[in-house]
């Protein structure tokens, strides 16, 4: 049986007003199904092979539970954020862990996030709250995307294509941080100007 692997398309944008961008969202017509807090634990092997491969294999607890593998498909893509992604729902979280276990993964790192999220047309809008900053994520087809990054007044060369933990990744080895774990107790009492990576990030034209 052939299995069709669906993809994540995806974009991130840097916020720095979260009220007013969530404003545009409902004037355009999409209708809020609220906002949940996220706690993920990324999963590993003792070879550390998945990420050496570029996968993610992660268990997911929020009003409900989810485990989800992601790969790269080729070839990149440097307008758009593209991943393999398969997910499916998870009935008990602690049994899922137990089972992770049991077949040799171990917890490799926790993160949080809040998140409110928006559907219309297909297209997912998702105001993410993370420790380091607040972000606006748009998933969907390439030109619906492109359109919605158009109609908030996004401008496209500020896309942000990394994701959310190698952005940590980044900021842990500049600001020097001693801890794995991207959690909101982690940064309490840790100032990040995150304009000092925007540069970096940035995906330009």
């Amino acid at each position: 049986m052939q299995i069709i692997e669906p993809l994540e398309i995806e974009v991130k944008f840097y916020l720095t007003d979260i009220s007013a961008l969530r404003d545009r969202i409902l004037a355009a017509g999409a209708v809020s199904a609220g906002r949940i807090f996220e706690n993920n634990i990324r999963f590993e092997d003792v070879n550390q092979s998945l990420i050496k491969k570029n996968c993610l294999l992660r268990l997911r607890q929020d009003t409900g539970a989810k485990l989800t593998f992601k790969s790269t498909p080729p070839p990149e893509d440097n307008q758009f954020k593209i991943r393999r992604e398969l997910e499916v729902g998870v009935s008990d979280f602690s049994a899922m862990y137990k089972i992770l276990e049991l077949l040799g993964f171990h917890k490799e790192q926790t993160y949080q996030k809040w998140r409110e999220s928006f559907v219309i047309n297909g297209t997912h809008l998702c105001i993410d709250e993370m420790p380091y900053g607040n972000f606006l994520e748009i998933e969907g087809e390439k030109e619906n995307i492109r359109a919605w990054a158009h109609q908030l007044c996004l401008r496209w060369e500020k896309r942000i294509l990394p994701s959310y933990l190698k952005i940590f990744s980044m900021i842990k080895e500049k600001q020097n941080l001693l801890f794995s774990d991207l959690t909101f107790e982690n940064f309490k009492h840790i100032a990040v100007d995150f304009t000092e990576y925007l540069p970096l990030i940035e995906a330009g034209e």
